[in-house]
Parts: structure tokens; sequence; C-alpha cells
């Protein structure tokens, strides 16, 4: 704008100097005297009679005044900001014919250019598939066109708002276990900074000059528990203390009350000692390459038009100012109910502010809004996908299991080429308990894929828990190595580790030991998932040592009560002890009979045994112990109970010994063996691995109690979720 200006300014007083030396009354003779002669030659007319012209000084002269008028009109248009360069920069964007972000050479010929209609849309769609690759789970996935207006409309296909949310059945607890390690749980932070990089950059994505890669880690942290805890705003918000860590898991407690979970944090992986054979190969150019990606497209053609107020209302919204934030973004939304960018950046603060909130009335708005940013015509194809994402992984922390699969599904029909989602969509198969399908889902990636890491863990799990030992360990052991965003996660050393165990593979500890390493297990013989960290960690304890003496005491006192009422429950009645069926026995006959579990008492259960539950309800360290349970264990002769640790470090176990056979009953934990006596509790941390033998020749009865790890604090006894 500048420049226009100078040329103005200075073509005038050249053209007014050129004119008057060239007009016809200045082509005078030498000898004239008249005044207009000598008006002339002032002028710099000649007297010759020669045709006028500038002497050098004259030239030089008008040279510098025009170009000190230039200079100060610059700095005039630039000191009294007489242009708006942000506006005229935004309406040049509009004229973005090829999709980098800006008016440049290229968008002139687009638009100037002989093309017709149709090789105007194979440029877009070229466009398109050119600057938009989705590498995930280890793959270079290429991001699918964008589809016409209203071809990616999804109200038809997508169930709307809170009532889809709200009817989603969840997971009952009537299936009461010791430890499930086959079930599949979903790692989830209570922060909903996800994919940050990605998010971020929504309105600096058009900046061409910016080619740092994205990179997308789909981590997932799956952990072992006895049920499902989904996690939830609503209930008591977990707040840390000082030595508490941070964990998650997605069990469910009842229909509709959950609680926040911690996340577990592990060390970050640069800082740990890994093998050689089992490091990631970072340097990797091939995998350095992989996982680079341009960013994605996330502004239409109107969008482009409103980038600045939609940067505005963005900056609030990075800067933590959420509340203005959402005002801006709704304002926009009711100027230009049209955008998708408007409605996207809506439902974003909401999601921030439901997590600031702990709301989870603000977070089902979240996921209708961002449902309707991908319902809105002519949505880029990366914004249907980020915000179908967002839903999904918001459906699940609200543990709307089949809603947000009905989410994935919608996913994988609209971008059928993308791995990423259909290794998602397998992931809400399992969280529903669909393993069958989920098994499906990773066989046809494998076809595909055969090296997608993500989808052999997640095979390898699959088949474990189908008791397919021996096939499992090949498929977990590569995925692990492959070193795939969402492959490094205890739960599948977990799995590899015991898979080896249980095939006579010596391998089995270095792996738990590689888990160690990597900051996934506390110790190699310390594997729980659910861990809070500080807590003293040791094997094998004693009544003084827990500080739970009185209730040691009462145990003991009472311990052929205890047993009688848990033999007459077994002669009674065949079908209150229900048999161990978590695939944790080689072989041989184990049940139990529970009284309580997860810290709520079963008031059925305790009418076949009511003064034992009469005598518990004086103890609230075991009673109110949400992370454990309180039950009778039967164990038959012949049976062997593989080496297995419990899902979290927050609890110690009591064993009462109440029919105990001579010899051939013992219990292994870490490296220390003992024997249990009829009256007499041992107490071990169950999270070491142990392991049990039962090669008497009649069955053994022991009653098991739970309670809190001592060193928990109160608030943390009431915060900690379920398992």
């Amino acid at each position: 704008m500048m420049a226009p200006r100078k040329n103005a300014k200075g073509g005038g007083g050249g053209n007014s100097s050129s004119s008057s030396s060239s007009s016809p009354s200045s082509c005078t003779s030498g000898g004239s005297s008249s005044p207009g002669a000598r008006r002339e030659t002032k002028h710099g007319g000649q007297k010759n009679g020669k045709k006028g012209g500038l002497s050098g000084s004259s030239f030089f002269t008008w040279f510098m005044v025009i170009a000190l008028l230039g200079v100060w009109t610059s700095v005039a248009v630039v000191w009294f900001d007489l242009v708006d360069y942000e506006e005229v920069l935004g309406k040049l964007g509009i004229y973005d014919a090829d999709g980098d972000g800006d008016f440049d050479v290229d968008d002139a010929k687009v638009l100037l250019g002989p093309q017709n209609i149709e090789d105007e849309l194979q440029d877009q769609i070229q466009s398109l598939l050119d600057e938009t690759v989705y590498p995930e789970h280890g793959e270079d996935l290429q991001q699918e066109q964008d589809a016409p207006a209203g071809e990616l409309q999804l109200e038809d296909a997508l169930l709307t708002g809170r009532d889809e949310d709200e009817r989603i059945e969840s997971m009952g607890t009537e299936a009461i276990h010791e430890e499930t390690e086959d079930s599949y749980h979903v790692e989830e932070t209570a922060s909903p900074a996800y994919n940050q990089d990605t998010e971020d950059m929504m309105y600096e994505q058009e900046n061409p000059e910016s080619s740092e890669p994205v990179v997308e880690d789909d981590g997932r942290i799956y952990q072992e528990a006895d049920d499902v805890t989904y996690q939830d705003y609503d209930e008591q918000v977990y707040e840390p203390v000082e030595n508490e860590g941070t964990e998650s898991s997605d069990n469910a407690v009842d229909d509709s009350h959950t609680i926040l979970e911690e996340v577990h944090v592990p060390p970050a992986e640069e800082q740990q000692e890994v093998p050689p054979e089992t490091k990631r190969k970072t340097d990797d150019p091939e995998k350095k390459e992989k996982v680079k990606k341009k960013k994605p497209k996330l502004l239409n053609k109107f969008d482009k038009t409103i980038k600045a107020e939609l940067d505005a209302a963005e900056k609030l919204r990075k800067r933590g100012k959420i509340e203005e934030a959402l005002n801006a973004f709704e304002e926009l939304v009711r100027r230009y109910p049209q955008s998708p960018g408007a409605r996207y950046g809506k439902a974003q603060c909401e999601d921030d502010l439901a997590e600031k909130r702990r709301s989870n009335e603000i977070l089902r708005r979240a996921i209708q809004t961002y449902q309707e940013a991908a319902s809105l015509p002519d949505v880029p194809a990366d914004l249907v996908k980020l915000s179908l994402k967002r839903r999904s992984d918001r459906q699940q922390f609200l543990g709307h299991m089949r809603g947000s699969l009905l989410t994935l599904q919608k996913l994988v029909q609209l971008f059928p080429d993308d791995t990423s989602l259909k290794n998602d969509l397998g992931v809400g198969y399992l969280l529903i308990g669909d393993n069958d399908n989920a098994k499906k889902v990773y066989e046809a990636v494998l076809n595909v894929t055969p090296n997608d890491g993500f989808a052999k863990v997640h095979y390898g799990f699959i088949l474990k828990a189908q008791n397919k030992i021996a096939e499992s360990i090949p498929y977990l052991k590569e995925g692990i190595e492959s070193g795939h965003p969402g492959t490094d996660d205890g739960r599948f050393y977990f799995h590899l580790g015991d898979a080896m165990q249980r095939v006579g593979n010596k391998e089995a500890y270095k792996w738990y030991e590689l888990g160690h390493q990597r900051g996934h297990f506390a110790s190699v013989w310390q594997r729980s998932l659910y861990n809070v960290r500080g807590l003293r960690a040791q094997p094998w304890w004693t009544p003084k040592e827990t500080g739970y003496t009185e209730l040691v005491k009462s145990l003991e006192r009472n311990w052929k009560l205890i047993r009688d009422e848990g033999l007459a429950v077994m002669d009674r009645t065949q079908g209150l002890f229900l048999p161990e069926d978590e695939n944790l026995r080689e072989k041989g006959d184990w049940s139990q009979f529970t009284l309580w579990q997860q810290g709520r008492k079963n008031e059925n259960a305790c009418k076949g045994a009511p003064k034992t539950c009469s005598l518990l309800d004086k103890f609230p360290e075991t009673t109110g112990c949400r992370r454990g349970q309180i039950k009778y264990s039967v164990m038959h002769p012949g049976t062997h109970v593989w080496p297995h640790t419990g899902p979290t470090n927050c609890r110690l176990r009591m064993h009462l010994g109440l029919v105990i056979p001579k010899e051939g009953c013992k219990i292994r934990c870490a490296n220390e063996t003992k024997t249990w006596e009829e009256g007499k509790v041992l107490i071990f941390d169950d999270s070491f691995e142990h392991e049990v033998w039962q090669d008497a020749k009649s069955f053994r009865l022991i009653f098991i109690v739970d309670v809190w790890h001592p060193e928990l604090t109160p608030q943390q006894r009431l915060s900690l979720p379920a398992i």
C-alpha cells in the first residue's frame, strides 16, 4: 500500500517538470528577449533554442524532494496506522486458491488461468491429499480428500446430544473377581489438553512457512482391575497430595455414579536405561520420516475470511481465559452459524471448562458441540476427524462406551483408509467386552499393515485373554519392540512376561526388568499398575507394621466363628462359592464367597455369614477399602495358581487360616514362601508377585481381608477410585 502512494506523488512531480520543459512555448530562439522567453529560461529553458531539460542540480533537487515525500508518507502510514494490514491480508485470503494459507503467485495463476471446473476440483482434491498425512501407530496414512458440501453430514448417522450419551447402558458390577487380568481398560488423563500440538495450531495452520512436524502419541495405558470404573467429574474430585502418584482406570461402579481417576505418569522414556536390543530406534531416518506430518487443514473458505476473529478467540483460550474465550466463540457461532471453526472452538472451550469446573454437564455440552462442528456443511475432512475423535474420547471419559463406539464406527466409515481409526475402533470394542469384533478389526489391520505395532500388541492381548498363550507371545513381543505409539505400555509388558512364565520361557523376567526400567513397574517383583507413589513397599508385613493390630486380634480371636459360618455356607448352598474365572489357575479347583467388594457390602451374602459381617462392621479400614475385598476362599487338592500380581499397591491382604491341611499348602510372595496356620493371620502385599500350591489331600479354607495401605492419608482413601 505504501508503494502506490509514493509512485503517485513522485510520478506527479516528474510529470509536471517534464511537461513544462517540453511544452511548445519552451521551444524559442536563442535571441529572444521576450518576457515569456525569460520565464522559460528561469525554469530551465535554453537560450540557444535547443529543446529544454533539467540541469543536473535541478534533477537532484527534485529527486530528493520526491524521496523525502515518499519516506514521510510511509512513516505517516505506519505511525498513524492508516492501513489495517491484517484486514487487507484477511481479504486477500479469500483468494487463497491453492490452500497454502496465503495469496501468492500460484493463487493468481489458479484464479486468472484458463481452468474448467473439473480441473479446479481436481487441484483442490490433490492439494488436500498432498498436504495432510496422518502417520499414527507407526504408519504413514494418507488423509482423505475434502468432500463436497453436504457429503460429510452426520445427523442421520450419529445419535444426537445428551440423550444418546445418557441412554447408553453402563457396565454393571455383578461379576466380582479377585483380579481381572484380561479385562481391558483405557488409560485416561483428567486433563482435556489432548493432542495439544494438534489443537494449539488450529488457527495458525494456514502459515505456509511453518514446517514443524506434528507428532501424535496416542498412548494408552491399560490397567488390571477387578471391575470397571468410569471417570467422571461429578463425584469426589481427586486432588494430588504429597507423595501421591497419578493413575487412571476406566472401571464401572454404578450405572451413573463414577469417580475421577488419578493418572499414572511414568518417567520420560528418554531418561530410562533401555537395553539396546529393545530401545526405540528414534535415530532411524525412516522412522523419523514416519512421525512427521503436515498440519491438518482445518479452515474452509468461509472460515478463512473470519480467521482474525477465530484467532483472537483462540488466543484467549490458550491464555487460560476460558470463560472469555467461550463467550467469544459463542458470539462467533451466533454471527456465523455455518462456521465449523467457530463451532469447534466453542467445543474446545466447553471441554476445557468442564475440566476446570469438574462438570459432567458442561462436558456433555462439549460432546454435543463436537458433533455439531462435524455435522455442518463444507467441513474440512481434517476438522471432521479431530472433532469426532475428541467426541469419542470424551464419551469414553464419561463411561459412555457404546456411544463412543458409534462415533468410532462413523469415523471408520468416513475415513476407511485411516488405519489409526480402525485401531481406535478395536479399542472401542474391547472397552465394551466385545473381544471377537475387536479381534476382527485387528486382523483386518494386520492384513493391510502387517507391521503395525499397535495392532500387534492388542491382537496379542486378545489371544492371551482367549488362553492362546503361546500364540500371543510373538504379537506382544514384536508390538512392543516396534516402538510405535501406544505400545510402550505396562499392560503389554505385564502380559508378555506372564505369557512367557506360563510356557516356561526364561525371558519373562527380562521383560519385567525392561518394564521396570521404563517406569511401568515399581520393581521386577512389584508389577501392579494402579499405584500411589511413595508408599512403603515390602512383600510381607507384621500386624504391628500395619497398625491394624485390633483387626488382627479380632480375626484371630473369632476365627472359629468365621470358620463355622464359612463351612455352613459351603455345606448348605452350592453356588454362593463362585469358581475363579480369571485364568489364574494352571490347574485345580478354586472358589470364593464374597462379603464385601470395592467397599460395598453384599447384603445377601452377609445373610449367610451374619456374625462375621457384624464383626467386620467395626473396622472401616477393611469394609471401606474400595480397592479390595473381604471373602472366603476354598482351594481343593491339585490346584496351582500361576505367579501373578494384584492391581494396586494401595492395599494389603490378610489371610486368616480356617481349615488348613497339615502339609501340601503354601504361598510364595516375591522370593519368600510361607504356610498358613489355623487361627493365625498372614499379611502380604499382593502387588508383589505371588504364587499358590495346594497339593494336600483335602480342601484348604481361608478368609481374605483386604485393608488400605497404612500410609494412605484419609483424603486419599476417600478420593481413590474403586478397584
